[in-house]
C-alpha cells in the first residue's frame, strides 16, 4: 500500500487532500518570491495522535513532511517541497486550558497569535510576543521561528514565554518537553532546543505558555526627525537612559510614504525617519517615562514630537507600523529582510542600509524594532520591471554582509529559512554548524522534517 493510501487509511475523512487546486494554494507562504516544489498530498490533523500517525507513515515511506501554520513565514520556511507531505496544523486551533492562578494557557499550535490575549483577557492575563502579522500569525509558526514583535524591547521573544511542548519526531514518537514550574533544570533545555528549529526536529502539537497580567494603560509617542542619522542617535540616547519602554519602533521616509498612501493618516511625509514608542509602566512613572522620552528625541534633533494617552490614538499610531508590510505588498513582489544588530550600531546599520539601495539601484523601505536592534529592510519589486529583482537580491546580500560586519545577525525572528543558509555559516562558524547537523542527524536521520532548509 502507497503511502497516499496508508495516509486515507490512517486519518478521518476529508484529512488526506490531493486535489490538485487545492494543493496550490498550499504550495506557498508569504515568501512568494522563490518557487516552491509540489506535494503530494496535503495533510490535516486535528489531534496530536493523527499527526503522530502521519509522520509516522511518511518516515516508513521515506517521504519528507513540510510543517506549516497559517503560511506567513517570510524565509520560505514553510513552502512546499517536490514529492512531499505538507502537514497543515490549522485545523488545531483551541485553547486547551487557562490557569488563572499560576497565569499559563495551552494551547494547539494553529491558533492565531492575536487569538491568544483575546481568549485570555477575561481573566487580566495577556500574552506579549507580538509580531506586527500576529492576526494572521499561527503560535505554532511563532515557536518555530522563535518570533519577536513590537513589545520585544521589555518583555522578550517567544522563547521567553514557552514552558512545555508536546512534539511528535520524524519517527512518530511523542514527548513532553520543560515542565509547569517556573523554575526548573533538570535535564537539558529541550523547550529551547525546538523554539527556533523552524519544524527540522519535531512537528510541535501543544503549547504550554506562560501569561503576564494585562498592563493598565499606556501612553505613546511619536516623533519624526530630519535624518536618519538623528532618528538612530535618538535610539541610542533613549536605551543608555535606563527607560523601560514597552515598545520602541522605526520607519523611515520610504515607508512612512506608501503606509500614508494607503491609510490617509496625515504622516509627517517629508520626515526622514519616524520613531513610536510606548510605555506600559503604571503612573505617574509612565507619563515620566513617555515625556523623558520625548525630550531625548528633541535633544537627538527630532522636528516634531508629541504623545498621548489616549487608546484610540495609540493604536492608530501602532496601526501605521502594523502596515508597513501590508502597505508595500500593493505596489508589487516584495522581498523581506530580517537582521539584528547591537543597539549601539543602528545609526552604521540604518546607513549602510541606505548605500546599499543607491548602490544597487534597488527600492528599499526600512521598519522595524529599534529597541532591540530588529530592523527590516525591505525591497520592493515592481510589476514590469524585470531587471528589479536581480538588484533588489544584491541589495538584500549587501545588508547581510553590512549586518555581519557590524556583529549582528542574519535573522532576528523571521528564520533562515531557505533563504538565508548561505550565511549561517559565516555567523555561527563551520564547528558550531557541524555541531547543530549531528544534532538534526540524531532528531531526523532520514533527513524527513522539513528538508532544504537551514539544517
Amino acid at each position: 500500500m502507497g503511502v497516499l493510501e496508508q495516509l486515507a487509511e490512517a486519518l478521518p475523512e476529508k484529512a488526506v487532500v490531493t486535489d490538485q487546486d487545492i494543493l496550490e494554494t498550499y504550495r506557498y507562504d508569504r515568501t512568494d518570491w522563490i518557487t516552491p516544489g509540489f506535494p503530494q498530498a496535503a495533510v490535516f490533523p486535528t489531534t496530536t495522535a493523527e499527526v503522530a500517525a502521519a509522520v509516522s507513515i511518511a518516515a516508513a515511506h521515506d517521504v519528507p513532511i513540510v510543517p506549516r501554520g497559517a503560511g506567513s513565514s517570510l524565509c520560505g520556511g514553510s513552502q512546499a517541497i517536490d514529492g512531499a507531505v505538507t502537514l497543515c496544523l490549522e485545523r488545531m486551533n483551541q485553547i486547551v486550558e487557562i490557569d488563572a492562578i499560576d497565569q499559563t494557557v495551552t494551547v494547539e499550535p494553529g491558533m492565531l497569535n492575536a487569538d491568544i490575549s483575546s481568549a485570555t483577557a477575561p481573566h487580566g492575563l495577556w500574552y506579549p510576543p507580538d509580531p506586527a502579522s500576529k492576526a494572521f500569525c499561527s503560535i505554532g509558526g511563532n515557536i518555530a521561528t522563535n518570533a519577536g514583535g513590537l513589545c520585544c524591547v521589555k518583555y522578550g521573544v517567544t522563547r521567553d514565554y514557552v514552558l512545555g511542548l508536546e512534539v511528535v519526531l520524524a519517527d512518530g514518537t511523542v514527548i513532553q518537553t520543560g515542565r509547569r514550574t517556573i523554575k526548573g533544570v533538570a535535564g537539558l533545555d529541550m523547550n529551547g532546543l525546538f523554539v527556533g528549529s523552524e519544524g527540522t526536529l519535531g512537528i510541535v502539537t501543544r503549547i504550554l505558555l506562560r501569561l503576564r497580567p494585562t498592563p493598565a494603560g499606556t501612553s505613546t509617542l511619536v516623533a519624526f526627525f530630519p535624518t536618519l542619522g538623528a532618528a538612530g542617535n535618538a535610539v541610542a540616547a533613549i536605551t543608555r537612559s535606563g527607560l523601560s519602554l514597552s515598545l520602541m519602533e522605526i520607519m523611515d521616509r520610504a515607508i512612512i510614504g506608501v503606509v500614508d498612501d494607503l491609510a490617509g493618516m496625515g504622516l509627517d511625509r517629508s520626515a526622514a525617519a519616524l520613531l513610536l514608542l510606548q510605555s506600559d509602566s503604571p503612573e505617574p512613572l509612565r507619563g515620566a517615562e513617555v515625556e523623558q522620552a520625548a525630550t531625548l528625541c528633541d535633544a537627538a534633533g527630532a522636528s516634531y514630537t508629541a504623545f498621548t494617552a489616549d487608546p484610540e490614538e495609540a493604536e492608530a499610531l501602532l496601526q501605521a507600523r502594523r502596515l508597513a508590510g501590508p502597505a508595500l505588498e500593493t505596489h508589487g513582489q516584495v522581498i523581506w529582510d530580517d537582521v539584528g544588530v547591537p543597539r549601539s550600531k543602528i545609526p552604521d546599520l540604518l546607513g549602510r542600509i541606505e548605500e546599499a539601495g543607491e548602490r544597487r539601484g534597488a527600492e528599499v523601505y526600512t521598519f522595524g524594532h529599534a529597541g532591540d536592534g530588529n530592523m527590516h529592510p525591505t525591497f520592493l519589486v515592481r510589476p514590469g520591471d524585470d531587471d528589479a529583482r536581480r538588484r533588489a537580491l544584491l541589495a538584500f546580500d549587501d545588508v547581510i554582509d553590512a549586518t555581519l560586519d557590524l556583529g549582528g545577525t542574519i535573522t532576528g525572528e523571521h528564520g533562515v529559512g531557505s533563504i538565508k543558509a548561505a550565511f549561517l555559516e559565516r555567523e555561527i562558524g563551520s564547528d558550531n554548524l557541524a555541531l547543530q547537523r549531528r544534532i538534526k542527524q540524531t532528531l531526523d536521520p532520514k533527513n524527513l522534517l522539513n528538508p532544504g532548509r537551514w539544517l
